[in-house]
């Protein structure tokens, strides 16, 4: 069996890298940046694992896997990207990390698993992020395990709820007006903030920018 993994430079990434070398001895572990180029993939794979990779898997890779699985930090009802973003916006209650394989088209393939958990009132990107990747991380120890161990992959009976959402939209959700309400400001700013973040909530004066910080 061989496993390639796709991933970026984060402690995260690296604790699933140490799992697959810890429980794998015929793997490829690729790791890079936004501002990488796609790697080249020349051997075909019996598992292609994405987690938290920056690259978009063309068909012509995915061709190559027997199972392409990616690793999503949100559920179904958030695809795409800005993910913890909307769901704080939108007051939910309940988040989670799906795994799911991996089709042409970005967060569209047959959902595996999804490992659910509560989204309090009082989260802000940065706790929710760190407690997705908490959980996402321990859905990769499981799936993973099911894999070496020549168990099939689990089937939800979930489905993505919409078409994923776009950097354009979360763009939008960033713009703060002058006109709005004072907790439609707040809930913008909650739920857009992080730092070092690219997209920051901000508002327009005389065709400039200005981005707001907490």
């Amino acid at each position: 069996m061989k496993i390639v993994l796709l991933s970026k430079k984060t402690d995260y990434c690296k604790l699933a890298q140490d799992h697959i070398k810890a429980n794998f001895t015929n793997y490829q572990i690729i790791e890079g940046e936004n501002t990488d180029p796609l790697p080249n993939i020349e051997d075909s794979c019996d598992y292609l694992i994405s987690f938290l990779s920056p690259w978009i898997i063309p068909e012509s890779i995915l061709t190559k896997a027997k199972y392409a699985i990616n690793f999503h930090p949100a559920p179904p009802k958030y695809p795409g990207t800005g993910c913890y973003n909307f769901a704080i916006y939108d007051k939910q209650t309940q988040y989670g990390a799906t795994c799911h394989h991996m089709a042409t088209k970005v967060d569209t393939g047959n959902i595996i698993d999804v490992k659910f958990f509560p989204l309090y009132p009082q989260d802000t990107v940065y706790t929710l992020k760190n407690r997705t990747m908490d959980n996402m991380i321990q859905l990769f120890y499981e799936i993973t395990n099911l894999i070496k161990n020549n168990q099939p992959l689990p089937v939800s009976d979930l489905h993505w709820l919409r078409q994923p959402y776009k950097r354009k939209d979360l763009v939008e959700l960033c713009r703060i007006d002058k006109n709005m309400s004072q907790e439609e400001i707040s809930l913008r700013i909650q739920a857009t903030y992080f730092p070092g973040a690219k997209d920051q909530p901000f508002i327009e004066i005389g065709g400039k920018k200005f981005v707001l910080q907490e």
